[in-house]
């Protein structure tokens, strides 16, 4: 993140959280943000599906985006690795011949299996599997996208094999820009007929099609495409003078993006991972030992996703939240899908960083962990626009960060119970009391007032790498941009496949739910197809 590879995209000046401009990783390899993220295996609620389903209304094809429907296209790319500290996972809803390795082969630090147990004591309960058709509320070492050799999986890795790149019909080009798709207008309405792209020297190509084209470029760059091209909000394309092909108000619309705020603390017994961003000689030292390992081995701290345990609860359980700690008035609302799903996840990092890159972090030189609170449900939406018609202006995106006040509140007491476990068994024994000194960490936060913590979640809110929904499935007169099928309303042979189509954002990670919708469109674009081909032989 913020290399080569980055687009070093950033929002306008987000109002409600302290007027900063927020970091948006995108990158630019085969593979998509699979390359940078941190590999947790997570898919949100079952719930969440259904909603999907049920914001279709009447749409051919809604029920296709069921949970039930839907679940087998994530046991169709999964290859689920047991692992023996495991054992009570449910293997039959998991895919175990898929493209995609799905396990546990990453690292764990002590502190990672301790925040496990401390979730454990204030009620977050551990579980063995966070992904089951009952619902994702509990706490557990994450589950990632690791290769036993210790090797990131990605979608590049999984789908574009040898054999994959030996067809015919496949040509990849890569450093090369998407510029505008290419329509032919006549009576019986647009179609797509290519799409012109860029290659780094400024030369302009053009690729034909008599069949479909498929946009995958991502929840920021999809729509942006899509507008360059003339399909978009008709009075915002004409204000640039982009001929306007067909008027989508819902493209670039309804952005939602899950948030995180970053708590840091110091680590007395000096089990984090801080070394890896190594100050002083002896974390040198360890670092260059890590190397060794993973060289060696493909094992140690090198694999570790940073993001090493997760746990999910909701806002209104008052076991967590007692009301007599947390009045009524400041309950947010449910903004869930079920009694089952989530609107607050943690998870746990063993080291400390800022501003989405690794760093020192606080106290320079010394052992610092994180516990990061996120929004999973939030209210606030916001667009992506085009800054002018040139492609290679960087699109204007504005999420609008907590401007809805439930997310604010939600927040507050996501933060707080943060901080409850932390000072909870065995984390508590963790922190070093040196650390009450320094106002860059969090250790003084149980004291602080409401309005204290509202300032610290508008002073460092960030993104978690999750914006979705900006050409999202649903009906045209709710705004959306694509049928049940994905292609989009008024140009049948134009389809989309990726995070901008989700009609709502899931309360959970968003990589796995990305891979089965591809995986979907794969079957639901086999099935137009024979359908085509049946109707040909027919006439």
């Amino acid at each position: 993140m913020g290399g080569p590879a980055d687009y070093k995209l950033y929002t306008e000046p987000q109002e409600h959280a302290a007027g900063r401009k927020c970091m948006w990783p995108r990158a630019k390899l085969l593979g998509g943000c699979s390359n940078v993220n941190a590999m947790i295996v997570h898919y949100g609620a079952p719930s969440d599906y259904d909603e999907w389903a049920k914001l279709q209304r009447d749409q051919p094809g809604a029920s296709a985006w069921a949970y039930r429907a839907l679940h087998p296209y994530f046991q169709k790319f999964e290859k689920y690795v047991p692992s023996k500290n495991y054992p009570n996972v449910d293997i039959k809803q998991h895919g175990i011949d898929g493209s995609y390795t799905v396990g546990h082969d990453g690292h764990y630090s002590p502190l990672s299996t301790m925040f496990v147990r401390a979730c454990d004591e204030v009620g977050i309960h551990q579980r063995d599997d966070l992904i089951t058709p009952s619902g994702t509320l509990g706490a557990m070492e994450t589950m990632t996208y690791i290769q036993s050799s210790g090797k990131r999986i990605t979608t590049e890795v999984a789908y574009l094999t040898p054999d994959v790149l030996a067809r015919p019909n496949l040509k990849i080009i890569t450093q090369a820009s998407a510029m505008r798709i290419i329509f032919h207008k006549s009576a019986a309405g647009p179609r797509a007929v290519g799409v012109e792209y860029k290659l780094p020297d400024g030369l302009s190509l053009t690729a034909r099609t008599s069949k479909e084209v498929i946009v995958s470029a991502g929840a920021v760059h999809t729509p942006q495409i899509l507008m360059l091209s003339g399909i978009g909000p008709a009075e915002h394309l004409s204000s640039l003078g982009i001929p306007v092909v067909a008027d989508l108000p819902g493209v670039g619309s309804h952005v939602k993006d899950h948030i995180v705020v970053d708590l840091a603390y110091m680590d007395k017994t000096k089990q984090s991972l801080s070394f890896l961003d190594p100050v002083t000689l002896t974390q040198r030292a360890q670092a260059l030992g890590a190397v060794a390992q993973y060289l060696l081995t493909g094992k140690g701290p090198l694999t570790s996703n940073i993001a090493e345990a997760i746990a999910f609860a909701r806002t209104d359980d008052p076991r967590l939240f007692p009301p007599t700690a947390f009045p009524a008035v400041t309950l947010p609302e449910d903004t869930t899908t079920g009694k089952d799903a989530p609107d607050i996840e943690f998870f746990f990092s063993p080291m400390a960083y800022t501003e989405h890159v690794t760093k020192p972090g606080p106290n320079y030189g010394g052992y610092n962990f994180m516990l990061h609170t996120i929004l999973l449900r939030p209210k606030s939406s916001g667009t992506i626009r085009l800054r002018s018609a040139d492609p290679d202006d960087a699109p204007l995106i504005d999420p609008r960060y907590l401007a809805d006040p439930n997310d604010i509140k939600t927040l507050i007491r996501g933060v707080r119970l943060a901080d409850r476990i932390v000072h909870s068994e065995p984390l508590a024994s963790v922190i070093d009391p040196e650390g009450d000194r320094h106002p860059e960490l969090h250790h003084k936060l149980s004291s602080a007032s409401d309005a204290e913590v509202e300032h610290i979640v508008r002073e460092r809110v960030q993104t978690l790498y999750h914006p979705a929904c900006s050409a999202r499935m649903a009906p045209l007169e709710d705004g959306g941009v694509v049928d049940a099928y994905l292609r989009v309303h008024g140009v049948p042979n134009l389809r989309i496949v990726d995070a901008s189509v989700f009609p709502e954002l899931i309360a959970g990670h968003t990589a796995g739910p990305v891979i089965a919708v591809a995986e979907k469109a794969a079957d639901l674009i086999k099935a137009d197809v024979s359908s085509l081909a049946a109707r040909q032989v027919k006439v």
